[in-house]
């Protein structure tokens, strides 16, 4: 147990973002290992009504005034948990989580949700700061810890890795619900690959007609701010076109802790199509294994660490021909699904977030009593 004072400083409920929902899952799983002195400054461009009373303040990063407040509140604390992803901080490549870091005066353990492959200049000099200015630098895999140290100008001893968290649901493994579903779930847009999955469809939905495939998730706010629901409509058309609308469902509706689990659950495999080869964390596939479900993914740095075991099957991105072999796998060979959740209930305990938080406890120990941090991993 350690019982010194510690703040989470990220985006948080009721904002819909993937940081928010693994800090506030962090903050619990700090509190099911004994660390309850735990609060969040929750980082927002505007005001939240945050209805967790462990939310004790708010940092508006393009407010001078609120990102010095913030500082003089995280300083009576002994550690700060950061959880560092660029497009939360404001300013230039989030530059403004310097601003904040510099008025520090407690030791700051940061977990970094992007290493960029192909940073910009600017990008590589804000991470780097960032992890001169902390005691400890979390990455959520060894893909991404290697990316920091090779290309990045940092120090590796205080480099280490801890798994993305996740709930395993009850009842994990295998279903045999009939027909068959594949599901594909999170924040929606641009760069999610669904177009390529539907594409595989088609190929395919007069060889294998009996399954069903659900795009389950609301649209990311951003970019309905940016372009409203132009990318689910262009789906929407394009399940119309291709002719397979007896097989593809949409359902944007928001869906708690629970209900999600219980989704996940009655799913035969999940789809991972993304587009983006540099993803080095997702915690949509750290959920699936810890659901024991078999995984089809394109080939991003996480998909490939977290798979290559026999876990799930690999694709090249965009490619519907090899999207369709897979999912004809999975729907014609059940030993291969069973196989798969084997090894997934294999990986799962890994994952939780008591497991996690053991671990972010653990470093948070070594800072405030000053013993020598090694790599985790």
């Amino acid at each position: 147990m350690f019982d010194s004072s510690s703040i989470i400083v990220s985006t948080f409920p009721p904002k819909p973002c993937g940081l928010a929902t693994f800090s506030s899952a962090l903050l619990n799983g700090l509190g099911s290992v004994g660390v309850g002195d735990t609060h969040v400054l929750a980082v927002s461009p505007k005001q939240h009504d945050h209805l967790d009373p462990r939310v004790v303040g708010a940092l508006y990063p393009d407010s001078h005034t609120s990102v010095t407040n913030a500082a003089k509140l995280l300083n009576q604390y002994n550690v700060v948990f950061l959880q560092h992803e660029y497009g939360i901080f404001g300013h230039s490549d989030g530059h403004g989580a310097l601003d904040l870091l510099t008025q520090l005066e407690v030791p700051v353990i940061s977990t970094l949700h992007s290493v960029p492959l192909r940073p910009t200049m600017r990008q590589k000099t804000v991470l780097e700061e960032i992890v001169d200015h902390s005691a400890a630098v979390v990455t959520m895999t060894e893909v991404a810890r290697q990316r920091l140290i090779g290309l990045y100008e940092v120090s590796d001893s205080k480099i280490m890795t801890i798994p993305h968290g996740a709930t395993i649901p009850p009842n994990a493994g295998p279903t045999s619900v009939q027909p068959p579903l594949l599901l594909t779930w999170g924040l929606l847009g641009p760069g999610k690959g669904i177009e390529w999955v539907l594409d595989a469809i088609a190929l395919i939905k007069d060889e294998v007609p009996n399954f069903r495939y659900l795009v389950a998730g609301q649209t990311h706010p951003n970019i309905v701010r940016d372009s409203g629901e132009a990318y689910r409509e262009m789906l929407k058309a394009k399940v119309h076109e291709l002719g397979i609308s007896s097989i593809v469902q949409f359902d944007a509706s928001y869906k708690p802790l629970g209900s999600l689990l219980d989704l996940i659950r009655s799913a035969t495999c999940v789809v991972l199509p993304y587009e983006s080869m540099d993803q080095i964390t997702s915690g949509v596939l750290v959920d699936a294994i810890a659901a024991s479900k078999p995984v089809i993914a394109t080939q991003f740095s996480h998909a490939v660490e977290l798979l290559s075991g026999g876990a799930g099957i690999l694709v090249p991105p965009q490619n519907p021909e090899e999207m369709s072999r897979a999912i004809k796998r999975v729907l014609h060979h059940p030993e291969s699904v069973i196989k798969m959740a084997d090894r997934a209930a294999q990986l799962a305990p890994l994952h939780t977030w008591s497991t996690v938080a053991r671990q972010y406890s653990m470093i948070a120990r070594r800072i405030t009593f000053g013993t020598k941090i090694g790599v985790a991993s």
